[in-house]
């Protein structure tokens, strides 16, 4: 089936020379590998394990917490946010002496973490605190300094939008 056939069941869906590449992680690595002029992974092997580790952390542990907080209430709530801030302990630790997980320069996991720039402000204004800048000055500043880099800021969809959307989600989820 993959990939001419997957793109109307993936989400995150891209065309190259009218061939569809499709989910985030590989999207990313498929144009590492076509622009090599602008490397996204790290050179050094070990640093591009790391990278697509964490990257694939963000989304197998962080984004389910997080849709957990938003999803869930009580102690199912507390219970993910508490989860949440155990998983974001390991991407502050990741950061220590960076500007960007890719170093001074936006890489591959800033790519693949950059909706949590993106997302944690608008949880924070439907009323859900995620991440507590005093716990995560590290990640809070990195979410800063993403979100202001201009070429990111054009490529975000619109904050209302995504305040719409995020409250919907709130809305619609099934409750325990």
């Amino acid at each position: 089936m993959y990939p001419s056939q997957a793109t109307n069941l993936v989400t995150n869906c891209s065309t190259h020379n009218g061939k569809p590449i499709v989910e985030s992680l590989v999207i990313l690595e498929y144009i590492d590998e076509t622009w090599q002029q602008n490397p996204l992974l790290p050179q050094d092997p070990h640093d591009r394990a790391a990278a697509r580790f964490w990257a694939k952390f963000g989304d197998d542990k962080v984004i389910p917490s997080m849709w957990a907080i938003l999803t869930k209430e009580g102690k199912e709530q507390e219970e993910a946010s508490a989860q949440t801030n155990e998983n974001l302990k390991f991407l502050e630790e990741e950061l220590k002496g960076k500007k960007f997980f890719g170093g001074e320069q936006i890489g591959y996991l800033d790519i693949a973490l950059g909706w949590l720039a993106n997302s944690v402000p608008v949880l924070e204004e439907i009323s859900l605190k995620v991440i507590d800048k005093e716990a995560f000055p590290l990640l809070s500043a990195w979410m800063q300094e993403f979100s202001s880099v201009p070429t990111v800021k054009e490529s975000l969809p619109p904050h209302d939008k995504l305040i719409t959307k995020f409250r919907a989600y709130v809305a619609a989820a099934p409750k325990k």
